[in-house]
């Protein structure tokens, strides 16, 4: 299924699956966890068949064309289509399509944004202005990654900073077009305290740049665990779902 219940976008396609943990962001990772699950699902079985080791999925790749409303699309959320393990060529199958269909927004996010950087920018390689690029950014540890991505021609730069586990009251959002961020859902989820969600969101205001809190996830703003819709989204009583101004 393409639809999905992420809240920034409307579709998920996913020619590679799987993923190779790259720093702390990635400990209590959702897409290995669903990996394993729909690895026994008799509708994904085959898709999964190799659990969250990345894989390429070139059947997949004709998906987009037949989607008749034009839609959000988050390329890959099953993994990183940045991985080492996904050749060139292959991103240059998927970049095909994405240009192919203008109708529709491509999000792609990556903690590998050294080799975004490296697949764009050194190689001349021009981005479709239906392609969004986002880099996650959880703490200020990774601040390199938001460097990378403001360097790249996109139209629309973003930011995923969920889970965040790092205060960031000072974060450079010159050249940054969005923020998203939230609280980690699951069992093993790591509290957030509120100040770093109001520093992120107060910087984010100083700066003039869409703010996006996603949820409280596992932890409420009044430090107790519950369920992640229980906990809600509001921050401060207010519901921040902000978008870029295109």
């Amino acid at each position: 299924m393409a639809e999905t219940k992420i809240q920034w976008a409307s579709k998920v396609w996913n020619p590679v699956t799987g993923c190779s943990k790259v720093s702390e962001a990635c400990q209590n990772c959702h897409a290995e966890v669903m990996a394993r699950r729909l690895q026994k699902m008799p509708a994904s079985r085959e898709k999964y068949k190799n659990g969250f080791k990345v894989t390429l999925h070139p059947e997949c790749l004709n998906e987009p064309y037949t989607w008749k409303k034009p839609s959000m699309v988050f390329v890959v959320s099953m993994g990183d289509l940045f991985h080492k393990d996904v050749p060139d060529f292959f991103i240059n199958a998927v970049m095909k399509v994405i240009e192919e269909n203008p109708q529709h927004t491509f999000l792609l996010l990556t903690k590998r944004a050294k080799r975004m950087f490296h697949y764009f920018y050194e190689r001349g390689r021009e981005i479709s202005r239906n392609c969004w690029l986002g880099v996650t950014c959880e703490s200020g540890k990774h601040k390199d990654r938001v460097d990378y991505l403001r360097l790249l021609d996109a139209p629309v730069r973003f930011l995923s900073c969920e889970p965040l586990l790092g205060d960031m009251p000072e974060i450079d959002l010159d050249g940054i077009d969005w923020v998203i961020t939230g609280g980690e859902s699951g069992t093993q989820a790591r509290r957030t305290p509120v100040e770093w969600f109001r520093n992120l969101r107060d910087r984010c205001v100083e700066t003039n740049t869409p703010f996006f809190f996603k949820q409280w996830g596992a932890w409420g703003e009044d430090g107790v665990k519950r369920s992640k819709y229980a906990n809600g989204s509001l921050l401060d009583g207010v519901e921040w779902k902000q978008m870029p101004n295109m």
